[in-house]
């Protein structure tokens, strides 16, 4: 940990509640195919697991995107995002939508001693999860997917023309 004096310009590097560094530079990245078992357990990459294990001690959440593919998340990135979700005004419908879908269905997930994880029957079903699936990295989480369905979507999102009005400004000056 490190510590300066606040007055004079340095920095706190605050460690969670949890004992896991707040501001992770861990990033996943990548596409893997994955097989799961017939008890819905699916092993994650062995490139994964030691930056799990750095992040959150194995420790992540499952829920679900409107996308009808999984979000992975480690622990204490979910926990962050779970407080900006659960701070959005009850009132608001599209507000208490989002809580519904992503805090109702979010569920502990633990990699065991062979680097795997139980999917829940519910969230394999809302995902239509059956033994072929994608593993997409994304940053600071992973999407799972039933393999069918991301090539497929895969291929509308390649094939899609997009409209430069239709972009976000802030897309427009992005360099690739």
């Amino acid at each position: 940990m490190r510590v300066g004096d606040p007055y004079s310009g340095a920095w706190w590097e605050k460690v969670g509640e949890n004992g896991f560094q707040a501001h992770p530079t861990i990033m996943f990245r990548g596409a893997h195919k994955l097989t799961l078992d017939v008890k819905g357990r699916m092993v994650m990459p062995t490139r994964y697991r030691e930056r799990i294990a750095e992040r959150c001690g194995g420790k992540l959440v499952v829920t679900v995107d409107k996308d009808q593919c999984l979000l992975i998340y480690p622990m204490p990135d979910w926990e962050e995002i779970e407080r900006k979700l659960m701070s959005l005004p009850s009132l608001n419908p599209q507000a208490r939508r989002l809580q519904r879908l992503m805090v109702g269905h979010a569920t502990d997930l633990e990699l065991d001693s062979h680097g795997r994880v139980l999917l829940p029957p519910n969230l394999r079903e809302f995902g239509s999860l059956t033994r072929e699936a994608m593993l997409i990295g994304q940053g600071q989480r992973f999407e799972l997917w039933d393999e069918a369905r991301w090539n497929e979507r895969r291929s509308e999102w390649l094939a899609s023309e997009t409209d430069s009005a239709d972009l976000p400004a802030e897309l427009e000056s992005l360099s690739l």
